[in-house]
């Protein structure tokens, strides 16, 4: 039985004191073949910053940009070419900006604006998540001015981007859980009896081996796939519910094609395990509208970490992205654990999913927390493995070997 081993920690960046990064990493690999890694940070005040990583020893930021006011975040960004995208959420409903923000960083260390999705209104927050990989759509998780939910926590749901002409992002399709909308004839819907995150889509990944599906992480409405063969009319196939009896917060649902398999993570929201389990599921979808749960990727002892400060339990996943410059593998999957650091799996055989590496960092010095929170994971065609602190602590890179 393999066991699992501790990565080797190849270097640690402060990011210049604001190592406060959220759900945005992206690989960029430029024209003169330098390997950049852009992240989104948590919090204001900072918007992205683009790290060096061409030597993962010695990484070095090129670039930190400031956000335009402290009253929002750019918690999600990715980048296909030298085309760099930002999500915007706003803390309130009603202020701007809030939506998409393109860029040209075709020079890494400059980068410029090239359009702007506006997904301001009344009752919306913008946009919390946005994948994109091939370079014609963004499929994100936000709000719109003609959105008004039933319940104000439902306010942001799955939308479709045209950013051929990147100067002008324009809507082509969206969808939402029926009864979340306040015209929907659907009745609303139950809310959790103690963990009442709302539906809202959170993860909207699509990827080419399957460009008519959308895989949807959709809060306490449960793992969702969609056919987006029509975009403007995308179509409900699958919504694995499983909240209650489980805790909800469905934060990522990662498809491995060949194996037939969806991997889905919640997502931990309170600190000490209160919301616990917040697991990393394997569910079979061979019979795609008829998914069953098959295992659970193995825990550390929960004990322990419930005491060690902040969150514990399941977050984001490498999701991987079919782009130049990123690790694929359906065999081996990585995850995220807030206190509880970073954990691959060996899911070769799905039905015993067995833990073969992991690294916990120490505490960042000054963290509130007392403790790291990694928040999210991106390992490149290298097998290094980086990571990110939501507090305070910065990048992290691992050797994985696996």
């Amino acid at each position: 039985m393999k066991t699992s081993r501790e990565m080797r920690l190849l270097s640690n960046d402060p990011l210049l004191g604001f190592g406060n990064v959220g759900e945005g990493m992206a690989i960029q690999l430029t024209r003169d073949k330098r390997r950049v890694l852009w992240l989104a940070h948590e919090s204001a005040p900072k918007n992205v910053t683009a790290v060096d990583v061409t030597n993962p020893k010695k990484p070095s930021v090129i670039v930190q940009t400031d956000l335009p006011h402290d009253k929002m975040r750019s918690n999600s960004l990715e980048v296909v070419g030298d085309t760099l995208v930002v999500a915007y959420q706003t803390a309130a409903v009603g202020l701007k900006p809030a939506g998409i923000e393109l860029f040209d960083v075709a020079d890494p260390s400059k980068p410029k604006t090239i359009g702007f999705f506006d997904a301001s209104g009344p009752h919306s927050r913008g946009t919390h998540h946005l994948w994109f990989c091939d370079g014609h759509y963004i499929h994100c998780a936000s709000g719109a001015d003609d959105f008004k939910p039933k319940n104000p926590k439902d306010d942001q749901f799955y939308r479709i981007v045209d950013v051929r002409n990147p100067t002008k992002p324009t809507e082509v399709g969206r969808w939402w859980l029926p009864g979340t909308r306040d015209t929907d004839s659907e009745p609303a819907l139950p809310r959790h009896p103690k963990f009442d995150a709302g539906y809202r889509a959170h993860n909207t990944n699509v990827y080419p081996k399957r460009p008519d599906r959308a895989y949807i992480g959709y809060l306490d409405g449960g793992a969702i796939v969609l056919d987006i063969s029509d975009m403007s009319r995308p179509k409900q196939v699958m919504r694995w519910d499983y909240h209650p009896p489980m805790s909800g917060f469905c934060h990522t649902v990662l498809p491995l094609f060949d194996k037939g398999l969806l991997v889905v993570t919640d997502e931990a929201t309170k600190p000490h395990g209160e919301d616990y389990p917040k697991l990393v599921w394997i569910v079979d979808v061979h019979v795609e509208n008829k998914p069953i749960s098959i295992a659970t990727c193995p825990m550390p002892p929960l004990k322990p970490f419930f005491k060690r400060g902040g969150r514990f339990g399941a977050h984001n996943l490498h999701e991987n992205r079919p782009v130049p410059g990123v690790w694929v593998s359906e065999d081996v999957i990585v995850g995220t654990f807030f206190n509880g650091g970073v954990r691959a799996f060996d899911v070769s055989n799905p039905f015993a999913p067995v833990e073969v590496a992991h690294a916990v960092p120490p505490a960042p010095r000054k963290s509130r927390l007392k403790a790291i929170q990694i928040n999210d994971v991106l390992v490149d065609d290298r097998g290094v493995c980086f990571a990110v602190d939501r507090i305070i602590g910065g990048l992290y890179a691992f050797e994985l070997k696996v």
